[in-house]
């Protein structure tokens, strides 16, 4: 089934991914694709509306990136936001100038004529702006739609073209209608029908993946992550045995994690999996080792090693599952996107498997739409709403050499702030928590002894989408609630602290 799909052109700006999934949030089908383009490339494409992005670049520089303006005349309809909105009035003859000052942050707009974007959005609300140029002068054909006393052309327009400019962030949440200024583009002025849904994205996958695998031989590295785990299961729910999945425990992940794996998986939906019980193989191999990147190193290539002696075992296969991901593909196909970390579950594995080809059934979802198909596959919660880890695991949350003391005590430590969070009914409102190991000791008194063990950090932020994080304002009570459960439960800690900062300056993992 071919859905209805809208074109977003990225020009650099920091939120592109979150403007694709505003869009598929609104049941419309998006991709995400270089604003290079050309008009013949986009006809043949096809979309029923294009969004061109912010970015960081000024139109009137002759090195940022600009569009064929024959793509503005295909008839199709357009929604131009900050840069993309710039682009529009520059290309088609209206001006952008430098801001005699920059807006950011919050601001109050007033839309000064009906438009279709304008429908069931009060005349005042706020938004958010982030630039240092805007548009002084609307193309001919084109009017003034909302305005700021600092920024005249806010929203601007052509009804009978459908294209439309903003200048503001709609895709953010602190723009207050941005969510239906983005439904009203989409519904009223594209005539989307929205029938982008994960239900009907698990029947078409199954199908799909029924057709192509057939009666051949499918396997699947899972690594206990919410990818691997959907990705698996969507498989399994196409071909069932025919699939067979490895699991290396390498002996870094949380406290259960591990056991949960082995009783979801094998144990209830019945899939035919393989645990390969590597902690201490992991362990011998990080003896002594500190460097945060050379832990890395080593994790991703035992993994592979391990992987490998299963793969042996099992001999060759058609086909081999991996849990790639949307952002995942929007990244490699930039020319000028920063190195990624190669996941240590997927990156390298290729070359050590007996197989004809890769199957990425997830390759079209954003991290938000796993975990709404896991639900649809009726997988627990506790493992769609798996918070993101790191591959190395609880490797980089020990500052230092990891040894099994650490290890445990981390393990005990984490359990006990995630239960808290979970008690208090904050899991569901911090995109992050955990424990981690500092390389810091320090004197403490438990009882009538004097101590001198580790102190743990206690870590936690909310975000949207990772790239900037703010640190959660956990309630005291609760905080204390931690510290004296981990001070009295758990042995090898004598001393908790939290971390107060946010992303940027700071990353969310401490290494």
């Amino acid at each position: 089934m071919q859905h209805e799909r809208v074109l977003v052109l990225d020009f650099g700006g920091q939120y592109n991914q979150l403007i694709a999934r505003r869009v598929r949030d609104l049941k419309v089908y998006c991709d995400l694709k270089s604003c290079d383009m050309t008009a013949e490339q986009i006809r043949a494409y096809d979309p029923i509306g294009i969004i061109f992005t912010g970015g960081p670049n000024s139109v009137y520089d002759a090195a940022s990136p600009h569009i064929d303006p024959a793509v503005l005349g295909l008839g199709i309809p357009v929604l131009g936001i900050c840069y993309g909105s710039q682009l529009i009035a520059y290309t088609l003859g209206g001006r952008v100038e430098h801001a005699a000052s920059s807006e950011y942050g919050k601001r109050e707009f007033t839309f000064v004529k009906d438009s279709p974007l304008s429908q069931d959005i009060p005349a005042r609300s706020v938004c958010w702006m982030s630039h240092t140029d805007h548009v002084t002068a609307v193309p001919e054909g084109y009017e003034v739609l909302a305005s700021t006393p600092t920024c005249p052309v806010t929203v601007y327009g052509n009804r009978e073209k459908k294209i439309y400019g903003v200048q503001f962030h709609p895709e953010v949440v602190h723009s207050e209608y941005g969510n239906k200024l983005l439904e009203n583009f989409l519904y009223k002025v594209c005539g989307a029908k929205g029938d982008w849904t994960m239900g009907g994205f698990v029947a078409e996958q199954v199908a799909q993946l029924k057709e192509k695998i057939g009666d051949k031989k499918v396997l699947c590295a899972m690594s206990g992550g919410v990818d691997s785990a959907v990705a698996a299961t969507l498989v399994h729910r196409a071909v069932g045995d025919k699939l067979v999945c490895v699991f290396v425990d390498h002996g870094l992940l949380r406290k259960g994690e591990a056991e949960e794996v082995m009783e979801v998986f094998k144990g209830k939906l019945g899939m035919n999996l393989i645990r390969a019980d590597a902690g201490e193989r992991f362990l011998a191999k990080l003896a002594g080792v500190s460097d945060p990147e050379q832990k890395r190193k080593i994790i991703g290539a035992e993994f592979i090693k391990v992987f490998e002696i299963e793969a042996k075992k099992i001999g060759a296969v058609d086909f081999l599952v991996q849990g790639t991901i949307y952002p995942d593909v929007i990244e490699s196909g930039k020319d000028k996107s920063a190195v990624i970390k190669s996941h240590h579950n997927v990156g390298g594995l290729p070359s050590v498997v007996d197989f004809k080809e890769i199957v990425e059934p997830l390759r079209d979802l954003f991290k938000d739409e796993v975990r709404r198909v896991g639900t649809e596959l009726g997988l627990p919660e506790s493992v769609v709403q798996r918070q993101p880890f790191p591959g190395p695991g609880l490797a980089i949350r020990i500052m230092g050499e990891v040894t099994r003391e650490k290890l445990e005590t981390l393990r005990d430590a984490d359990y006990i702030f995630r239960e808290e969070v979970a008690k208090a009914g904050l899991a569901g409102k911090i995109w992050q928590y955990f424990a981690v190991i500092t390389n810091s000791r320090t004197v403490g008194v438990q009882g009538d002894f004097r101590t001198y063990e580790n102190v743990i950090a206690l870590r936690a932020v909310t975000s949207v989408d990772a790239m900037t994080a703010d640190w959660a304002r956990i309630p005291f009570d609760v905080l204390e609630k931690v510290s004296n459960r981990i001070t009295n439960e758990v042995p090898h800690a004598n001393r908790i602290v939290y971390d107060i900062t946010s992303k940027p300056p700071a990353t969310i993992e401490w290494e």
